[in-house]
């Protein structure tokens, strides 16, 4: 079948803009099991990164009206990244940029504050999870909290910078995590959390003295020497399901604010894809669905061309993970530095995401009608998110 934008947007917008390049679809998009009832999320993330929009209380207020005029339901606001937070934290620094502009201008309760006021809920993005910048001061100060490789060595390289993972079943490293969690959700009152993919073991780290011992202590044997060992993969894969069952755990335990409805907050996940996310990070994120650990599930799918992203999205595994009971969000991009696809094609990926009951999350704010709005411009690209998600 033709693709067509048409479908997707309404007059006289559609006539204004270049249309998606037709392309058959490999196959017909597959009978699908039903979608939890309730309304899907339209979400989109947002980041320092670059970004002048946390840095100013006014931009925050007007991007949160235009997402609401726009048909946006979830924001999901980057809050741990590089190793620091965005406000005075007990247990990390504050961002650089931030601390030395506004410290005290709090940009997650404040973009919380303004959607809630427009009925819009807040999920903050914890990005790096348990990765940290290789000289920062917590791994300076607690070395024995970081994963080793058979060698001894810790980093990798992440984002054009040498990063170390924090074991996920070290006491500290829990604490740490879990406060860093709990601080902003009691502070600000947001509808839940977010990971991706750094909440997460990599599979050749564990070698270090306080595994080693750990894992001693359980088996009564020394780790494998293959880091690729079924049995050690799930014993380490456990240790990390323990701290998503205490993030669950702590997130319920946190009680609302003066005047804010009792309710469970949402631990969302947006990992890799399965084989991957289990293979290379130790993430069951299946298991963590099935076991009610997460209840909502962001598959990124970042095909650049249409076809590519049709395809995708009848991949068994994402079919599969439609009949487990939780919403499925549906990672779209919308705009990156050069990476700027067309609005025709955003708005057919979108449609092709909708039709199949999914939910859609934007990456990110600055490629809906920001600094990378692409030759469309801002104008003609909010317009066009406008009239597409309000058709829906």
């Amino acid at each position: 079948m033709a693709l067509i934008l048409a479908a997707a947007l309404a007059p006289p917008l559609a006539g204004r803009l270049p249309s998606a390049r037709a392309q058959p679809l490999a196959q017909p998009p597959p009978a699908l099991p039903d979608q939890p009832a309730g309304p899907r999320r339209i979400g989109v993330w947002l980041t320092n990164s670059p970004s002048p929009l946390y840095y100013d209380p006014e931009r925050i207020e007007r991007a949160v009206a235009e997402l609401a005029d726009a048909g946006f339901n979830t924001l999901y606001p980057n809050v741990w990244s590089r190793g620091t937070t965005f406000h005075r934290s007990r247990f990390a620094p504050m961002e650089p940029a931030l601390e030395q502009s506004n410290p005290g201008l709090d940009p997650i309760c404040r973009f919380t504050a303004a959607a809630h006021r427009r009925g819009l809920e807040v999920i903050p993005w914890f990005e790096y999870g348990l990765m940290e910048p290789a000289d920062a001061a917590v791994v300076r100060q607690n070395p024995e909290w970081v994963l080793q490789r058979r060698d001894g060595s810790t980093e990798m390289e992440m984002h054009g910078k040498p990063m170390v993972w924090l074991n996920p079943a070290h006491p500290g490293v829990q604490e740490r995590f879990l406060g860093l969690i709990g601080e902003i959700v009691q502070r600000c009152g947001v509808d839940g959390v977010q990971l991706d993919d750094h909440f997460a073991w990599p599979v050749e780290l564990g070698y270090d003295p306080f595994t080693r011992s750990l894992y001693r202590a359980a088996t009564g044997q020394d780790p494998p020497s293959d880091h690729t060992d079924r049995a050690w993969m799930r014993w380490r894969r456990h240790r990390l399901t323990d701290l998503l069952r205490a993030l669950r755990a702590r997130l319920q335990a946190v009680p609302p604010l003066a005047g804010e409805r009792a309710a469970r907050r949402v631990v969302s996940l947006s990992p890799g894809p399965f084989r991957f996310a289990y293979n290379k990070w130790l993430q069951d994120w299946e298991l963590w669905a099935l076991g009610e650990l997460i209840d909502d599930l962001v598959v990124q799918n970042y095909a650049y061309s249409v076809a590519g992203f049709a395809r995708d999205l009848n991949q068994p595994a994402l079919l599969k993970a439609r009949t487990w009971g939780l919403p499925v969000e549906i990672g779209i991009l919308a705009g990156f530095g050069g990476r700027t696809p067309a609005m025709a094609t955003v708005a057919e990926k979108t449609r092709l995401s909708l039709e199949r009951g999914h939910g859609v999350i934007f990456f990110y704010w600055e490629g809906l009608w920001g600094q990378f709005s692409g030759p469309e411009g801002p104008e003609l690209r909010r317009l066009g998110f406008r009239q597409l998600l309000r058709g829906f």
